[in-house]
């Protein structure tokens, strides 16, 4: 995947997509809180503990729950994002007995915020969605390390291990529907949820394609490549947190639990081999955007649609990128920001509506 730290870092920071249209006939507030959850069964990359996994969660809150904006993240990044007031730490609605529960994961070097779009929409229509930090490949932790680069399947390991802490969750466990468990994920995120889904990741595979004449801008520079194998070798020889990561590298992180993904923008196709794709039989839904610079339709959104069965495929309309399946910004941050700009005349709010529109229907499918 190319690794272009400035410009990924810049596209999810702090900000809080916007909730839309309710999911009732009297519109429910949208609830928000977080959680710092560990994976007692992993390592942290330092070897000092726990693995964590600092989730924030979107749900159905009680009718009349106060409305106020989450001050988490940055706050220097907020004048460049859409904020939104959400129902802090508010009463679950129990309007239905149970919710289904949505697992949201956030591209490479991003941030659990970055598909709050999603995560708000999906709540204000009766979903409790569940968004994780990937440790080691997050701007969240302020430090990005190599082996959150370098080891893709911990973060298929994350979002299984996040499904076992929501539904242990004093609050929300005993409203999750346990039929009705989905997961989505943009760029990394997208190749995450596919890993669940039971794609397997292949490091030889990938390398093999980016020394090939084939190699495409998913790749990143041969500078960055060379640098992160000669990291692995040394991390390999010594570090005992990777050494146990690469231990579990090459086994299916497919969860039966989860019913059904969505990969928007999913990176490192090369990387999945044709056999552990063709054998996917979970539902799988795929957006791609043609303008995407960073994760080449040809080699990524459009090889998992050609390989998976029955996969479905939404081609964004107009001059989307990559950036696009990112937050909302303001005028500010259009300015600012060159991962703000889309492309002419195209409105990223209603992309995103458009989007998460044709999620929730695919989710709502028996």
């Amino acid at each position: 995947m190319r690794v272009d730290f400035v410009r990924l870092l810049l596209l999810l920071v702090a900000c809080l997509g916007r909730a839309v249209s309710a999911w009732a006939a009297d519109p429910l507030p949208v609830g928000f809180e977080t959680r710092e959850f560990v994976d007692e069964a992993r390592s942290n990359w330092q070897n000092s503990g726990h693995r964590p996994l600092s989730t924030v969660i979107w749900y159905p809150a009680s009718a009349g729950s106060p409305l106020t904006v989450p001050q988490i993240g940055n706050p220097a990044w907020r004048p460049y994002f859409v904020q939104t007031a959400f129902a802090v730490e508010a009463p679950v609605s129990t309007q239905a007995p149970r919710y289904p529960l949505v697992l949201l994961s956030h591209g490479s070097t991003s941030v659990n915020l970055s598909l709050a779009w999603l995560g708000a929409y999906l709540a204000a229509h009766g979903y409790i969605a569940a968004a994780v930090n990937h440790h080691g490949n997050t701007g969240a932790e302020g430090q990005l390390l190599s082996q959150g680069f370098m080891a893709p399947w911990e973060r298929a390991g994350d979002l299984s291990a996040l499904l076992d802490r929501m539904l242990a969750d004093p609050k929300f466990g005993a409203h999750i529907d346990q039929s009705r468990v989905f997961a989505a994920g943009h760029s990394a995120g997208g190749a995450t949820v596919i890993m669940l889904a039971g794609g397997q990741f292949s490091g030889d595979e990938m390398g093999k394609f980016c020394n090939s004449a084939a190699a495409d801008a998913g790749c990143g520079s041969r500078e960055l490549l060379e640098k992160a194998l000669a990291d692995l070798e040394k991390l390999r020889a010594h570090d005992p947190a990777m050494q146990a990561s690469l231990a579990r590298a090459a086994r299916s992180y497919r969860d039966e639990r989860i019913r059904a993904v969505v990969a928007m923008a999913p990176a490192v196709g090369p990387a999945f081999t044709e056999a552990t794709l063709r054998a996917v039989k979970t539902p799988v839904f795929i957006v791609t955007a043609k303008a995407d610079a960073v994760t080449p339709p040809a080699t990524n959104s459009l090889r998992f649609a050609r390989f998976i069965p029955d996969a479905r495929l939404l081609t964004v309309p107009g001059n989307a990128n990559h950036f696009t399946f990112g937050s909302e910004c303001t005028d500010e941050g259009r300015r600012a920001l060159e991962p703000c700009r889309d492309g002419a005349d195209l409105d990223r709010a209603q992309v995103h509506e458009l989007i998460a529109e044709r999620v929730l229907k695919f989710f709502s499918e028996p």
